[in-house]
């Protein structure tokens, strides 16, 4: 049994990112088992784990529509758990409620902020008379309508938690943007990445308050073949206009990356290596 981590509750994108993963889905048989638990913050991930309550995590990191959640790299950056491995989920927004329910039954939806910004369009053309309301996450919101026996009430959150929770799909996929996917990083400390499946990396790194000094490191991760597929800068508190670099780089041959590191190393005043696995895409 592995107990995983998640931010949020059961049933959320979250939880959905950590069984694909893990390979085990409700109601599939043969697969190793997963407990989760169930975490308020994103600090609290890590705390779980530091406390032995999880034996792993899953944390998303960024999204195709809303981009990256900064604080997330600070996380990563602060803390000693590396990352290994990564999992995208397309992000499907479900309109659902008990059973017996039509749309035109439904008044209010209660959901997490962000599913009513994802959704709102639709629902201003096909369901003008439901009244959106904000709730702490999408998952609960469903978990809460199932445990009250409320009608009149839906929920905006994944198949997954409609699965559940028990909740009839009124209307699936009723996001504005169907090429919305959000990418998860998987810590798990007991986990070992075989040597020769390593193709992808997140390091982070400070540079000389220099001219030239980021082009400088760039053409050389160019020279040795590294993909540099994200890169995001971050203020360093107290260092006026110094800032970290966190980047993503993605390699067919281990050995140019271990190259292109011992390369870079003499021209930047640190470097911190988040997380060496094999890439999910």
């Amino acid at each position: 049994m592995v107990r995983l981590a998640i931010q949020g509750y059961m049933g959320c994108f979250h939880e959905q990112a950590a069984r694909l993963f893990y390979g085990e889905m409700p109601g599939k048989s043969g697969q190793a088992g997963v407990s989760i638990v169930e975490c308020d913050t994103f600090e609290g991930l890590y705390k779980a784990l530091e406390e032995g309550r999880a034996d792993a995590a899953v944390m998303a990191i960024e999204n195709t529509v809303s981009g990256g959640l900064l604080h997330n790299f600070e996380l990563l950056r602060n803390n000693d758990v590396k990352v290994k491995g990564e999992v995208y989920i397309r992000i499907e927004q479900n309109l659902m409620a008990l059973p017996g329910q039509t749309l035109q039954d439904i008044k209010e939806v209660r959901t997490h902020f962000m599913a009513i910004n994802q959704t709102r369009p639709w629902f201003e053309k096909n369901a003008p008379w439901i009244r959106l309301t904000e709730s702490e996450d999408t998952a609960k919101s469903a978990g809460e309508i199932a445990k009250s026996g409320e009608k009149g009430v839906g929920a905006v959150a994944s198949a997954l938690a409609a699965q559940l929770y028990g909740l009839n799909i009124l209307a699936p996929g009723i996001e504005t943007y169907k090429q919305n996917f959000t990418r998860f990083l998987i810590l798990d400390p007991t986990l070992t990445v075989p040597r020769e499946q390593i193709n992808k990396a997140i390091l982070c790194f400070t540079l000389p308050h220099k001219p030239g000094s980021l082009a400088q490191i760039l053409t050389i991760l160019s020279f040795y073949e590294m993909n540099l597929t994200r890169i995001q800068s971050l203020p360093i508190p107290g260092h006026e206009w110094q800032y970290f670099f966190y980047a993503d780089i993605k390699f067919s041959n281990v050995e140019r990356y271990l190259q292109a590191l011992s390369a870079v190393r003499p021209l930047i005043e640190d470097l911190q290596i988040l997380g060496e696995y094999k890439a999910a895409l």
